[in-house]
């Protein structure tokens, strides 16, 4: 699959830095192309916190298959059957939440491989990913590339991350902050040293993998801190800054007539 090569190919180059969005409060097909044209890399679709409409969201992968972007789905959890069901929706990755250890990772390379290396069943959307049906085609057409983001958001996961983010199927460690931080009793403060020394843990895990870290915040502001794998929000709460910014600025404006 074209996107997963090129976000592949952005994320091998220590020099690029590569910037998406999470969708979680309201996905609609011309969002790929408001991204895209944007000059972002790539879309995750919330399914953890928000279940969108399974057809809406196999037709935005489509859309993102069709036009070389990369769309990525975050599945409610890691079990087998989300993963595979989260697949099927035609997807180029995931970002699975709430993975804690590398037993989580076997389960989900397991559910997301086809025999004779995993148990995947394919159906739905995701058969059109492919030029036929035959395990070489799901090998060397989806699976080869497929990219795997597991969420480092539990005190076991933290325990676990230099495994998680070693392990064959991961493609770059991820952390969820905002989780994470309530389990280190310091929620929602990103300034506390405790979040601060798990992040650095986490990224140092990646590191030493040689696997990029998945951080989502303020963009210039973690660009500065090093990171490359950049998600800058939730769209809709930025096109509502964006709003707020317009609104402020044209009160200014009227003010100084």
């Amino acid at each position: 699959m074209r996107p997963a090569v090129e976000l592949r190919r952005r994320l091998a180059d220590p020099d690029v830095v590569t910037t998406g969005v999470l969708c979680s409060l309201h996905l609609w097909p011309g969002l790929v192309e408001v991204v895209r044209r944007a000059g972002l890399d790539y879309l995750i679709i919330d399914l953890e916190h928000l279940p969108f409409d399974s057809e809406l969201v196999a037709d935005v992968c489509a859309i993102g298959r069709r036009e070389d972007f990369a769309v990525i789905v975050r599945p409610g959890d890691s079990a087998s059957r989300s993963i595979r069901a989260a697949l099927d929706l035609g997807p180029c990755g995931l970002l699975v939440p709430a993975v804690a250890s590398t037993a989580d990772m076997d389960r989900i390379a397991d559910a997301a491989l086809m025999p004779p290396r995993g148990t995947r069943r394919p159906g739905g959307p995701a058969v059109r990913w492919v030029s036929d049906v035959h395990a070489d085609a799901w090998r060397t057409e989806v699976e080869d590339n497929l990219l795997i983001m597991p969420q480092i958001e539990t005190l076991e996961g933290l325990d676990n991350a230099s495994a998680i983010a070693a392990h064959r199927l991961t493609t770059a460690i991820a952390i969820g902050p905002y989780d994470l931080s309530a389990q280190l009793g310091v929620c929602w403060d990103p300034g506390s040293a405790a979040l601060r020394d798990a992040i650095e843990r986490i990224r140092a895990a990646g590191t030493a993998a040689g696997k990029p870290m998945w951080m989502i915040g303020d963009g210039p502001a973690l660009v500065a801190d090093g990171f490359r794998f950049v998600c800058l929000g939730e769209p809709t709460m930025a096109l509502e800054g964006a709003l707020r910014a317009a609104a402020e600025s044209t009160r200014r404006a009227e003010r100084a007539r």
